[in-house]
C-alpha cells in the first residue's frame, strides 16, 4: 500500500510561512498528478493546488500568489511553500497523487486515489 508522508506543518504567527512536504512511501508513479488540499474544522476539503507531470499548477484563488507548489529535481517529493498566511489559512494540509492523470486531466477536481494522513497548520493572530 503505497503512502503519501506529510510534514512541516506547525504553528506560526499571521503573515509568516510554512513549507510543507510530501513524500511517496515508493515509487509509483503519482507525480503524473499531484495537489495539496485543505479542511478546516466544520468546512469541506479544499483543493488548493495541483501539478501534473510537466509542472504545470492550477491554484484555488484562496491561495493564489501566496501558496507555490513544485517537486523535486527526481519529481517524487512535493512541496508547498505558502507565505504571508492568515488565520483562515489554519487547517488540516493533506496532499495527494494520483498516477491516473496526465495534462488536462489533472485538475482541482480531479478525484486522487491516494492521500497523506495530513499536517496541521494553525496560524495565530
Amino acid at each position: 500500500q503505497v503512502q503519501l508522508v506529510e510534514s512541516g506543518g506547525g504553528s506560526v504567527q499571521a503573515g509568516g510561512s510554512l513549507r510543507l512536504s510530501c513524500a511517496p512511501s515508493q515509487h509509483t508513479g503519482l507525480e503524473a498528478c499531484m495537489g495539496w488540499f485543505r479542511q478546516a474544522p466544520g468546512k469541506e476539503r479544499e483543493a488548493l493546488v495541483v501539478i501534473d507531470f510537466q509542472d504545470n499548477t492550477k491554484y484555488a484563488d484562496s491561495v493564489k500568489g501566496r501558496f507555490t507548489i513544485s517537486k523535486d529535481g527526481a519529481k517524487t517529493t512535493l512541496y508547498l511553500q505558502m507565505n504571508d498566511l492568515k488565520i483562515e489559512d489554519s487547517a488540516m494540509y493533506y496532499c495527494a497523487g494520483d498516477p491516473r492523470f496526465w495534462g488536462s486531466k489533472c485538475s482541482l477536481s480531479t478525484d486522487f486515489d491516494y492521500w497523506g494522513q495530513g499536517t496541521q497548520v494553525a496560524v495565530s493572530s
